[in-house]
């Protein structure tokens, strides 16, 4: 069994943007997923659409959407991507209570759409606490992680059940 190695580093040690000049281009999509917690009275107010603030799961969306598309702003060594989709779906939980949110990003390209699918899921969930956080500073951000990636040289992974995020 070969060990795999860190990619966004050169001989030197320096960090540096891998060169996916000579890949092939292929279809790739990656799905990521996260919750956050809450009392049962925001949660009641989001799906009520009475927080103060508005249709909380609608700016979340967008807000998502657009982490998605600036990924490579954020994350110093991501490629810049022409993304084909991005679609951020919520569920809401009344046992725990939460709000879970998973993103689903495809492309094109040279490289995969990991980072952009859980870029979209932290920002989403962050506005979710921003559109909320005067009725419930307690939220906590919990488990976000990759559920899936399919595309490329590497093929397919899925988050196996055990791991469940």
């Amino acid at each position: 069994m070969s060990q795999k190695k860190l990619t966004h580093f050169d001989a030197a040690g320096q960090a540096v943007m891998v060169d996916v000049g000579a890949k092939n281009e292929t279809h790739r999509v990656a799905r990521a997923a996260g919750r956050i917690g809450m009392l049962a009275s925001t949660l009641r107010q989001i799906s009520q659409g009475t927080a103060k603030k508005g249709d909380v799961l609608g700016v979340a969306r967008i807000a998502g959407i657009q982490a998605a598309k600036r990924t490579s702003d954020l994350i110093p060594l991501c490629h810049p991507l022409a993304l084909s989709k991005v679609a951020i779906e919520f569920e809401l939980q009344k046992s725990g209570p939460a709000v879970s949110c998973v993103a689903t990003v495809e492309t094109v390209g040279r490289t995969g759409v990991e980072m952009e699918a859980l870029t979209a899921v932290a920002a989403a969930l962050l506005t979710i606490y921003d559109m909320c956080k005067a009725i419930d500073r307690g939220m906590q951000i919990e488990v976000i992680g990759l559920l899936e990636k399919r595309g490329g040289a590497s093929g397919n992974w899925v988050r196996q059940a055990k791991k469940a995020v």
